[in-house]
């Protein structure tokens, strides 16, 4: 008999990675790591757990991923709603962030975020916003997995003074935290028309002497395609292909307008795309062809975007938009399926983040990142099919447990490692200012 940490047994295991659904099994955890997923009657005979977990209204499943999103914006939810992208950033976000962004700032909102990511059972971001040693900090003290982008721009900000100074802080921010165990770092230039060939070609040059991803929005609007096209005749995509960024660590956030050759592009390159459905439809820039993508063999994930432009960090909403909108973009009401859907928010990030050899599905050898949602409130019932129940019924709010590494995070809707009321005050402090 083997002695093992952990063993949750749950009414639905979800693994995701296989396709399915296992009833009443046990996942079994040591050293913060997927051992074995078993029936009760093997884990009881083969394994003896320190500690015992049993979930049997529950659905048990891979952490979520969020692959896209700008952490520290949570101190500016609500602050400009309603208005198109470009009055948006140029009119409130960058004067603000201009004044107000510091590492105080990056620190809290992350914890903000973290608060409300860990809750709603995303055990993984993907993050590009200032200050990433700041953000490091406060994902430490979270406990929250995270890819921190090293954010580049070749316009000066209060964080850096150019597109060198960024690169510089970003790799000194990697150096002092390349040995965390949960922090991963990508290359984060902010967009084709904020970053020129110049600058990407540093970024490409670091990104392969350093092994790291490189990350950037890209094609959110139709604007942006078409000045590209009218000044060079060639995609923001094209461009970047040429100037050799594009390739199996690259992830396209958005992607919601291609141009001609995009999409084979993308999939010959090996690439990722992050889809957005709830910040393209808040800022109305409109609907990314996702099905053209998933049916060429692109990898897709799912992110929330900030929740300045989002005002919700919520996979599980994302979940259910990404599948309705893609049914009404195609006509299809078979189109992309919970099971897709699921996909998308869970291995689908992992891959994008190149860390699906970690997380993101339930297999043995895999880190233990792990959700328990409650799917039996009388308000829900009843469940046939718990994959589609997750997806078109439950929300985060019934997500009850989390463990990152077999760390229990959360316990019974509560996040363990943060002072909570703390941040709630220091949280108030900054609306004030911002307001």
């Amino acid at each position: 008999m083997r002695h093992v940490d952990l063993a949750i047994t749950a009414a639905f295991v979800i693994p995701v990675e296989p396709a399915g659904v296992l009833h009443g099994h046990t996942v079994l955890v040591d050293a913060g790591r997927i051992v074995a997923i078993a029936s009760p009657e093997v884990a009881g005979r083969d394994f003896l757990p320190r500690t015992r977990i049993d979930l049997p209204r529950h659905a048990l499943l891979p952490g979520l991923v969020n692959a896209h999103t700008h952490s520290a914006m949570s101190l500016m939810r609500g602050i400009a709603d309603d208005l198109h992208l470009d009055d948006w950033l140029r009119g409130h976000i960058w004067p603000r962030e201009a004044r107000f962004v510091t590492p105080e700032f990056v620190y809290d909102g992350v914890l903000l975020a973290a608060h409300e990511m860990l809750t709603g059972g995303i055990t993984c971001c993907n993050d590009m916003y200032f200050y990433p040693d700041a953000a490091a900090r406060a994902y430490q003290a979270s406990g929250l997995r995270a890819v921190i982008g090293l954010p580049v721009l070749d316009f000066p900000t209060p964080y850096a003074s150019d597109g060198d100074a960024y690169l510089q802080a970003g790799l000194a921010a990697r150096d002092a935290f390349k040995y965390a165990p949960r922090l991963t770092w990508m290359m984060a230039p902010h967009a084709p028309y904020t970053v020129g060939d110049a600058m990407f070609d540093k970024i490409v040059t670091f990104a392969r002497q350093l092994d790291l991803p490189i990350q950037t929005h890209l094609q959110e609007t139709r604007g942006e395609l078409e000045a590209s096209l009218a000044a060079t005749g060639e995609t923001p995509l094209a461009r970047l292909d040429r100037l050799g960024a594009t390739g199996p660590g690259f992830v396209a956030i958005h992607a919601v307008h291609l141009g001609p050759g995009d999409r084979d592009r993308l999939a010959a390159q090996g690439c990722s795309v992050v889809h957005c459905p709830a910040s393209n439809m808040k800022l109305a820039n409109g609907i990314a062809p996702v099905i053209e993508l998933v049916a060429a063999g692109i990898n897709v994930a799912l992110g929330t975007d900030g929740a300045a432009s989002n005002n919700r960090l919520d996979l599980f909403a994302e979940m259910r938009l990404a599948s309705l909108i893609a049914k009404v973009a195609t006509g299809d009401a078979a189109a992309l399926p919970a099971a897709e859907a699921l996909h998308m928010a869970t291995i689908g990030g992992a891959r994008a983040l190149s860390l699906d050899d970690r997380i993101g599905s339930i297999v043995a050898g895999k880190e233990a990142d792990l959700i328990a949602v409650d799917m039996g409130e009388l308000a829900d019932a009843p469940v046939y099919d718990p994959i589609s129940h997750l997806v078109h019924v439950t929300s985060r709010e019934r997500v009850t447990d989390v463990w990152i590494c077999g760390e229990r995070i959360v316990r019974d809707r509560r996040l363990t490692t943060v002072d909570v009321a703390a941040l709630a005050g220091r949280v108030g402090l900054w609306q004030q200012k911002l307001a």
